[in-house]
């Protein structure tokens, strides 16, 4: 077998591995780089810091369903780290592939030397050096398989060389590669249809049953399988923010997201329920307002494909282990639908909460006041999106606005969000265009937000990466206003205001510098039009939306 090196090994295990993007800072695996160039259709894309490369990688990884690389070399390791931090807690298959320590001058003080293995322990599922070249083909596959099966999540991998220069050396490998770990899920598990029948027992005696699905019931893929078991036992559902695109704001049984960032009907309906099914949730503190939403009182069933997550935070009067998506379709076809009760005056329960929470924030929803509402921005991106958009959105402020006053309308409509990280949506999305070039791409950000990564601006316009970025710009992060007025004992000095305010910035005319379109609305009437012209533009557009500072997002209903 002839003899080559690391790099064309690892080109080439790229390029059967699916991949077609790679984000990264220079200089890294650089011998890599010209093999890709000369063996493949891959885009390297370089950005401008390792954090934003995580987040792209993120962000393509959550809309495509499969791994997604982000690059380092020894200096940047640690920016990677952080970056990871929203793929680990949104449970999402970025791989990282960055430099290390040569053994032979460890200790010796290298310029830039620092061990960074310890730094990702906590933000990965695997985490590994690579030393020897002969080990590059079983570890990327490893690096594969462990992203993205069971719960996926983010793995590392340290090559050899500050600058990964352990691709230099020669190797006589033939290139394979197992296709099953390229896309989520590769494995479904199922329990045995006992623990499944006596599921559909307990909820056979609730009168009150509601469905609370997350980010897993999303990893599966199980929309469909979701809304026919709901439908077919007349449940109604819930959702974290993670899985709010399971299914349209629309739709008869949605009650719209729970927990902290979340929609009052949501969390009253939650707490009317005499029985909850967690789908693919680890029932954590925002999706469950702190254990509130529901109460630890209530029957709860859970179903999750990682074990440990089992009666995590709730007494369980059933718990079952396996893929959200077979097993909803089990249960269905268990089901007879004879045996259970039509819940009409639960179901018009529901329907009253809904329609009593529009009711509620109709005026601000439609309201012309200047500076603009929020409420009135999520309803007019609800009203302008395509059907087949992606939606992009930020933590704080961005991720309460969104995640409680927009509506997705289309079953093809996709939604992802920071899982906790501010700053992350902007390059997220840059990502997900990425992944899904023929899609729309609609960033939702705020300007506290905004200005993390905003030099990214000319990695857009350099690549052509054409998303268009709502930016609820209000001068300040007003999320820390209601913290600040306790800690000033209710009334906030000037000074005090400096700490969560900014000067009023036009974004649209940095963008505009850039090279990007920028389109500055002031008027709640533009909102619309401003939308429908930045799809027509197909170019990297920043929408600067002037809103009011004072507009604070409601707080959670417990």
């Amino acid at each position: 077998m002839k003899k080559q090196t690391g790099a064309v090994v690892l080109a080439e295990l790229l390029k059967s591995l699916g991949v077609t993007h790679i984000f990264m800072v220079p200089a890294v695996l650089r011998r890599t780089m010209v093999e890709i160039e000369k063996r493949t259709n891959i885009k390297r894309l370089h950005v401008h810091s390792e954090k934003s490369a995580a987040y792209m990688a993120d962000g393509y990884a959550r809309v495509s369903h499969k791994p997604a690389i982000c690059m380092a070399q020894i200096i940047g390791a640690l920016n990677i780290a952080a970056g990871l931090r929203d793929a680990f807690l949104a449970h999402s298959p970025v791989i990282a592939l960055t430099g290390g320590r040569e053994p032979k001058t460890k200790f010796k003080k290298v310029y830039q030397e620092i061990d960074d293995m310890p730094a990702f322990e906590p933000v990965t599922k695997f985490n590994a050096t690579i030393d020897d070249v002969n080990r590059f083909s079983d570890m990327m596959e490893q690096a594969f398989r462990v992203a993205t099966s069971g719960s996926p999540g983010p793995v590392h991998l340290q090559f050899r060389g500050n600058e990964a220069q352990i691709d230099l050396e020669e190797i006589e490998e033939e290139v394979t590669v197992n296709e099953i770990n390229i896309q989520i899920p590769p494995h479904r598990p199922i329990c045995d249809d006992s623990v499944l029948k006596k599921a559909l027992e307990a909820i056979q005696t609730a009168s009150k049953p509601i469905i609370v699905a997350g980010g897993g019931a999303r990893h599966s893929g199980c929309s469909k399988e979701l809304l026919t078991f709901a439908e077919k036992l007349s449940i109604p559902i819930a959702t974290s923010l993670n899985g709010k695109d399971l299914l349209n704001s629309n739709h008869p049984l949605s009650c719209g997201v729970v927990g902290t960032y979340s929609r009052e009907s949501a969390n009253l309906s939650v707490k009317e329920a005499d029985l909850v099914i967690f789908i693919g949730s680890e029932t954590g503190s925002m999706t469950t307002h702190f254990w509130a939403v529901p109460s630890s009182k209530v029957r709860v069933i859970q179903i999750d494909i990682e074990p440990e997550n089992l009666g995590r935070n709730y007494n369980l009067e059933v718990a079952i282990h396996g893929d959200a998506k077979v097993v909803l379709e089990r249960m269905t076809k268990l089901a007879d639908s004879k045996n259970f009760p039509e819940r009409t005056e639960w179901l018009s329960l529901i329907t009253k909460l809904r329609s009593d929470w529009y009711n509620k924030y109709q005026p601000l929803m439609e309201s012309d006041a200047k500076p603009i509402r929020p409420e009135r921005l999520c309803q007019e991106i609800s009203n302008a999106a395509p059907k087949n958009a992606v939606f992009v959105v930020d933590t704080g402020h961005a991720g309460m606005w969104m995640g409680g006053m927009f509506d997705l309308t289309h079953s093809e409509q996709t939604y992802i969000r920071s899982a906790g990280h501010l700053g992350w949506a902007f390059p997220a999305s840059l990502g997900a265009k990425c992944a899904l070039p023929d899609k729309p791409v609609i960033c939702f950000t705020g300007d506290a937000g905004f200005w993390y990564h905003i030099a990214e601006i000319e990695v857009a316009v350099r690549w052509n990466i054409n998303t268009i970025v709502i930016v609820n710009n209000n001068s300040g992060g007003n999320q820390s206003k209601r913290g600040f007025d306790r800690a000033y004992g209710g009334e906030q000095t000037e000074e005090g205001r400096q700490l969560w305010t900014f000067n009023n910035i036009n974004f649209a005319a940095i963008a505009e510098n850039i090279g990007a379109v920028g389109i500055r609305v002031e008027n709640a009437k533009e909102i619309k039009p401003a939308i429908e012209k930045a799809i027509e533009l197909n170019k990297p557009v920043i929408i600067d939306v002037v809103t009011d500072i004072n507009a604070l997002a409601p707080l959670a209903t417990v």
